[in-house]
């Protein structure tokens, strides 16, 4: 039995402690020493993310499976199952890698109880890291509870002039949604009796229909929180405001693939009947998402909140694909919301960053104050075009590929949805928009610093991915397509 799941789940846990002690002792050999746990993290993530790739399992199939009995009496029980897929494999390669990019830029951004904050990145890498492989709902449950108490404290304590009323929303919407979530699964778990079980590879196919619906209701909330879908939302654009950038990274780039993790693991993986008949109405959700945050977004001033809206309506394509697969069989909608989920992650996460790096030198994220960048941050606009690109779904990025699968396969469930083609053209509208008003105009004011050349290749590793991708796709979407096939087969 492997026991490689397990250490990417418990080495940051086991790091977080010794970073800060090692921060508090030096901050900059503290910093040294997360960079390094950090890569040594990414490094076991990237050999899962091979693995998975090299031998995809088979439908419904896991790799490195580790299950042992946790909890045993003789009417309840819990096992620790660990598990990995083309579902969960590029979600935990590129939290992997945002975690050790997000540490390198809170290294000029972050400047007050820094022991602290470098153990909670750690506390949140392994609890994401739970989430992803977790094949146990209860176990699914507790890692997704452990990644809101470094978040709660990242935006409270780290967070700007109204952080404690955005860490206040956060955890209030975040936690109802996941009590929610809980009773779902405890009403399953009761159901199944005599032979009850809380291991996802067990119940999926099992659940009688009539056992599906109210499970379904309250996974979708939880899941729609966290996602997050209109009208579920509000907590998000105030989160990311206050949070400090490198934070806002992980809320965009990690946290939110919580959501549509679960929507696609456990939503359409365990109660896929009752999904079917009420596809409509979850595409319905999706597509207004998708056009809420785009419309949304065209109307901000402040460039991360744009950027926060531009996450609410990529991931309304996440439950679009989703749920479109359901209706028609195609499998290019499931397959693209995991491209959309990874590609987001990289476009949206460098976007974070770099606003954070225009406030830091230029002291504010106001978009009418931020003229002439193209001029006296020729490089920091250099990034913020192609980072836009990518967030627009432009070629030669894979944003524009996912997104073109899950528009396909929307079409081909109903003819109606072809209506969709029209969100990538408001985002590129808003992008360029920025672009001119940012980029093309006449500088005004003081002279500002520009990134040098460390930044630079920083944040061309959020980008260079995302252009490999789009000639090596098969290295997402053949691991994926398994993952689609079971979930089709299930409705």
């Amino acid at each position: 039995m492997s026991f490689v799941l397990s250490l990417l789940v418990f080495l940051p846990l086991l790091a977080s402690p010794l970073v800060y002690l090692l921060t508090r002792m030096n901050k900059r050999w503290g910093v040294y020493a997360c960079l390094g746990l950090a890569a040594v993290v990414l490094g076991v993530a990237t050999y899962i993310s091979w693995q998975v790739i090299a031998n995809p399992p088979a439908p419904g199939q896991y790799l490195l499976q580790e299950q042992y009995s946790w909890i045993s009496f003789k009417s309840f029980g819990l096992d620790y199952f660990l598990g990995t897929d083309g579902l969960s494999s590029p979600l935990i390669f590129v939290s992997a890698l945002l975690t050790l990019l997000a540490i390198l830029g809170s290294r000029k951004l972050i400047d007050k109880h820094e022991p602290e904050y470098y153990a909670l990145i750690f506390l949140f890498e392994g609890a994401i890291m739970g989430v992803f492989t977790s094949l146990n709902l209860i176990l699914f449950y507790i890692f997704w509870e452990v990644v809101l108490i470094p978040m709660f404290f990242f935006i409270g304590v780290w967070g700007g002039p109204r952080r404690k009323y955005a860490a206040m929303k956060f955890i209030l919407f975040t936690y109802a949604g996941s009590t929610i979530m809980l009773l779902g699964f405890l009403y399953v778990y009761l159901g199944m009796m005599p032979v009850p079980s809380f291991d996802i590879p067990s119940l999926a196919g099992h659940i009688p229909i009539g056992l599906q619906y109210l499970p379904l209701l309250a996974s979708f909330i939880g899941f729609a929180v966290k996602l997050p879908l209109v009208p579920f939302h509000t907590w998000l654009p105030d989160a990311h405001v206050e949070a400090p950038s490198p934070i806002s990274v992980l809320l965009a780039g990690v946290l939110l693939k919580m959501g549509g993790y679960g929507f696609l693991r456990i939503s359409i993986g365990l109660f896929p009947k009752a999904s079917v008949q009420y596809a409509w109405a979850f595409l319905a959700i999706g597509l207004f998402s998708m056009f809420y945050g785009a419309v949304a977004a065209v109307l901000q001033k402040d460039l991360k909140k744009m950027i926060a809206f531009t996450s609410i309506n990529h991931m309304g394509f996440v439950l679009f694909g989703a749920y479109a697969t359901l209706v028609s069989g195609n499998l290019l909608g499931i397959q693209g919301a995991i491209l959309q989920m990874f590609t987001h992650a990289l476009a949206v996460g460098s976007l974070f960053m770099l606003s954070g790096y225009i406030q830091h030198q230029a002291g504010t994220r106001e978009i009418p104050s931020l003229k002439g960048l193209g001029l006296t941050m020729p490089r920091t606009a250099a990034i913020l075009v192609l980072a836009s690109g990518a967030a627009m779904g432009l070629p030669p990025f894979a944003s524009f590929l996912a997104e073109f699968m899950v528009i396909a396969a929307g079409i081909s469930a109903y003819t109606i949805t072809a209506v969709s083609i029209l969100v990538p053209v408001i985002t590129a509208g808003y992008f360029l928009w920025m672009i001119k008003r940012t980029v093309l105009s006449l500088p005004e004011g003081t002279e500002v610093h520009d990134m040098d050349l460390g930044d630079l290749a920083s944040f061309a590793v959020y980008l260079i991915p995302l252009v490999v991708l789009i000639v090596a796709s098969y290295l997402i979407l053949t691991p994926a397509l398994p993952v689609a096939q079971f979930l089709r087969g299930l409705a």
